[in-house]
């Protein structure tokens, strides 16, 4: 079994806070769920995460190829199609991803009334 090298996230130059900074992303966590259920296109993600535009989908796709947690694949047809698929890191943090999804799904409503109630005494 690997080793866990030692880090401190809590120390300003600690490689880890640069991960943390792409990762705790709203559409690198939205591309590695669509991802983990199965390979897809360029359109394909972007007509399937709603909202993302195809300048911010081509950077955060350029991140995670770069990280290693995806591959990029070019399809020579009659049309060049590039196909991006998790690799073996990207399956794992994706399964890191969905413990964080499932408890915000479980929890949100909590959360909402909280804002709410914060919000009304405010």
């Amino acid at each position: 079994m690997n080793k866990p090298m030692k880090y401190n996230i809590f120390h300003p130059d600690c490689p880890a806070r640069v991960f943390f900074e792409k990762f705790a992303d709203k559409w690198i966590l939205l591309i590695i769920y669509k991802l983990s259920q199965e390979a897809q296109h360029f359109n394909q993600l972007r007509k399937s995460i709603l909202g993302i535009s195809p300048k911010i989908l081509s950077q955060k796709l350029k991140i995670l190829e770069r990280d290693g947690f995806i591959t990029r694949t070019v399809q020579e047809d009659s049309v060049i199609r590039v196909e991006y698929a998790l690799t073996a890191l990207g399956y794992d943090f994706a399964d890191t991803a969905y413990q964080l999804k499932d408890w915000i799904e479980l929890n949100l409503e909590k959360v909402m009334t909280s804002r709410t109630k914060f919000d009304a005494i405010s």
